[in-house]
């Protein structure tokens, strides 16, 4: 791996919600992510053009960590408070 570059984090759970808008996709994730142990991560894949807003947002209210964002392939990995 080049210097620099951050690889993803490791993960327990993949939940590709496609293109789910704000209301419905944050309600999945909240279920999803009762699912998982504290300390887990959940890797999201949300094509919704409002997730990179509504994703960082939605983590910080519910104190969950956002641990790494890839932009180009639309992940987003979330760590179970």
């Amino acid at each position: 791996m080049e210097p620099g570059v951050l690889s993803t984090p490791n993960y327990q759970s993949h939940w590709d919600a496609g293109d789910l808008g704000c209301g419905e996709l944050v309600m999945d994730l909240m279920l999803r992510l009762r699912h998982l142990k504290p300390g887990e991560v959940l890797r999201l894949t949300a094509s919704d053009p409002g997730a990179p807003a509504d994703i960082p947002a939605w983590c910080r209210m519910t104190d969950h960590t956002l641990c790494h964002v890839d932009p180009p392939n639309h992940d987003f990995f979330i760590q179970h408070k």
